[in-house]
C-alpha cells in the first residue's frame, strides 16, 4: 500500500479557517476517507487527541469535564459519535472566555450526530464535509484510476487492481452490516445489499420509488427512507430537479447517483478498465464521476439537473455568481452540438454550456457553447 498522506491543501484551508471562525468544528465524512489523516496532518504533534475507538482513550472521556477542562491549544475527538454525551459539555468549554481550546470532531457522517451537535452547539459549530480523494489532489493524470477505483484513499492507493477491488467489497460488507446499523437502519443485511445494488443499477436515473418498493417488496415510504439514510451517509447522492415556469411539462422526481465511482463498480461486478468500457453503465459512470468532480469544486447547494417529458434534458445546472451554467456530460470521442442542447439553452436562459468529455481538444459547438476536457471544466469553476 503507498502512502495515504496525498496532500489535500482545500480541505486543510477550508478546517483552519472553520477552526478560525469558531470554537467548535465538525470534520464529517464516510469512514475511511481519510480524516484523521487530515486531522493529524493539521494538527502536527502540538494537539491533543482522542480516539474514541480506543478504549483507553474512551475511558478517558467519561469525564469530558475533567479530561478536557485543562487542555489547551487544538484538540481533537476522533470518532465523537460514539460519545454523544460529550457535545452538551463542549458547548460549556466553548463559552469560556477567553477561550484556551479549539475543538475539532471526526465523525461518521449520521443524522443523529449531525442533528445533536446543531442542537446542542447551536452557535459555536462549524460543519467541514469531506469526501475521498478528488483530481484536484491526485492530478489529472491519474483521473482514469480515480474514476475506475473511486475515491477512498486505500482503494486508489492499493498496489493493482485485485486489492483494490477486494478493498471496496469489504467495505461494502462492513457498511451493511456495522455501519449502517448506527443510522437507525434494522433491517437484514442481504436486503440492504439489495437495496444498494438496485441503486447501483439505476445510478444517473430517474429515482422511481414505487417501481423499488415493488422489487423489493417494501412501501415507497420505506424504500424514500433508506434513500435517505445512505443520501445522509453520503453514499449515494441525490440530485433535484430545476423547474420552473415554462410551457413544457417538466420531470420533478430526483436523479440518483452513487457517489463513489470504485463502489459503484464493486457492486456491478466491474474489475478493471477493460470490462468497465464493455459495461451498460458506461456512460452513467462517467456522467456520475464527472459530477461529483464538479460538485466538489463548485459546492452542491444550488446544484440541479433539468429534464422534460419530451426528452430535453441538462445533465447539470449550477447556478453560480447570478449566472446560469449548464453542464451536460459526454462518452464521446468528440461530442456535437444536439436538439436537447438548444432546447435546454434556450429554456433555462443558460449564460454558458459545457460539454464534459473524456477528449483532450477544446472546441466551440454553439454561441457560449463548448466541449472540454474534465480538467479545463474545473478550472473554469
Amino acid at each position: 500500500m503507498a502512502s495515504l498522506e496525498i496532500p489535500r491543501p482545500r480541505l486543510q484551508a477550508a478546517v483552519r479557517a472553520a477552526l478560525r471562525a469558531s470554537p467548535v468544528v465538525a470534520l464529517l465524512g464516510p469512514r475511511q476517507c481519510g480524516k484523521t489523516t487530515l486531522a493529524r496532518t493539521l494538527a502536527g504533534a502540538r494537539a491533543a487527541y482522542f480516539d474514541l475507538e480506543d478504549p483507553a482513550d474512551a475511558a478517558r472521556l467519561e469525564r469530558p469535564a475533567t479530561a478536557l477542562g485543562t487542555l489547551k491549544g487544538l484538540v481533537i475527538v476522533d470518532e465523537v459519535q460514539r460519545a454523544p454525551g460529550l457535545l452538551p459539555v463542549l458547548r460549556v468549554l466553548a463559552d469560556r472566555k477567553p477561550a484556551p481550546a479549539r475543538f475539532l470532531l471526526l465523525g461518521s457522517v449520521s443524522p443523529e450526530l449531525v442533528r445533536g451537535a446543531s442542537e446542542s452547539l447551536a452557535g459555536r459549530l462549524a460543519f467541514v464535509d469531506m469526501g475521498g480523494f478528488t483530481i484536484d489532489e491526485v492530478g489529472p493524470g491519474a483521473a482514469g484510476r480515480l474514476w475506475l477505483r473511486g475515491a477512498f484513499p486505500r482503494s486508489f492507493l492499493a498496489r493493482g487492481e485485485p486489492p483494490s477491488l477486494r478493498w471496496r467489497e469489504d467495505f461494502v460488507r462492513t457498511f451493511l452490516e456495522r455501519d449502517i446499523r448506527g443510522f437507525g437502519v434494522n433491517v437484514p443485511a442481504a436486503l440492504l445489499r439489495r437495496f444498494w445494488m438496485m441503486i447501483a443499477h439505476h445510478h444517473g436515473n430517474i429515482w422511481n420509488a414505487s417501481e423499488i418498493g415493488r422489487s423489493l417488496g417494501l412501501a415507497h415510504s420505506t424504500v424514500r427512507h433508506h434513500l435517505d439514510i445512505l443520501a445522509g451517509a453520503m453514499m449515494v447522492r441525490v440530485l433535484e430537479p430545476w423547474y420552473q415556469n415554462i410551457a413544457k411539462r417538466q420531470v420533478k422526481s430526483p436523479k440518483v447517483y452513487l457517489r463513489d465511482t470504485g463502489l459503484l463498480h464493486a457492486l456491478l461486478g466491474i474489475p478493471d478498465f477493460r470490462a468497465l468500457q464493455a459495461h451498460p453503465k458506461l456512460g452513467a459512470s462517467w456522467e456520475g464521476f464527472v459530477i461529483e468532480q464538479i460538485l466538489a469544486r463548485a459546492g452542491a447547494r444550488n446544484a440541479y439537473f433539468w429534464s422534460t417529458q419530451a426528452g430535453a434534458e441538462l445533465d447539470l445546472l449550477l447556478l453560480r455568481r447570478a449566472k446560469r451554467i449548464g453542464i451536460e456530460v459526454k462518452y464521446a470521442d468528440a461530442p456535437r452540438w444536439s436538439k436537447s442542447m438548444a432546447v435546454a439553452t434556450g429554456d433555462l436562459k443558460l449564460d454558458r454550456l459545457f460539454v464534459v468529455y473524456p477528449g483532450k481538444a477544446r472546441y466551440g459547438l454553439a454561441p457560449r457553447a463548448e466541449a472540454l476536457a474534465l480538467d479545463d471544466m474545473l478550472g473554469e469553476l
